[in-house]
């Protein structure tokens, strides 16, 4: 699977409670999620997050909290990929659970600039920046990941 969007640029430790924060988690819509997502970091990001478009982040993307509405929120205002330096463990298994390419690359993340526009070949890991020409390589998911991963999420994997 391809993907293609405008990059998004945050820096180190984006915690779950600036993803989406606590005080909006009486809610299981996931279009309600996407609404207040990145609000407490980015208040502008729900006006300007387009349905394909990528967050890349420095260290530690997704620490704090256990909760699967970070990613599910991400995944809902459309971003097609996250690429992070490092992603906290719960977040990174979160993620692949409900259906959410995320990539390590820390060389992309590094020279990819908020506003460029890049595509993944997510079998291949090959991430290219197509403002600038530039390719980075991340490590893929293996095939039984990719697998749950383009099935929308773990459970719709098993059905």
């Amino acid at each position: 699977m391809t993907v293609k969007g405008t990059v998004h640029k945050y820096g180190n430790d984006v915690d779950t409670d600036v993803i989406i924060p606590a005080r909006y988690l009486n809610t299981s819509s996931e279009e309600e999620l996407a609404s207040h997502c990145m609000e407490d970091i980015d208040p502008e990001f729900v006006r300007r997050v387009q349905k394909g478009d990528i967050i890349v982040a420095e260290d530690n993307f997704g620490c704090g909290s256990s909760r699967e509405h970070a990613p599910i929120a991400i995944k809902a205002s459309g971003v097609s990929l996250v690429i992070a330096n490092t992603f906290a463990r719960i977040f990174y298994r979160n993620a692949i659970n409900i259906g959410l390419p995320i990539l390590e690359c820390p060389e992309a993340v590094k020279h990819i600039r908020a506003g460029d526009v890049v595509s993944c070949d997510l079998a291949k890991g090959v991430i290219t920046d197509e403002t600038t020409g530039e390719s980075f390589t991340a490590q893929p998911f293996p095939e039984f990941i990719q697998k749950i991963v383009d099935a929308g999420g773990l459970l719709k994997s098993l059905r």
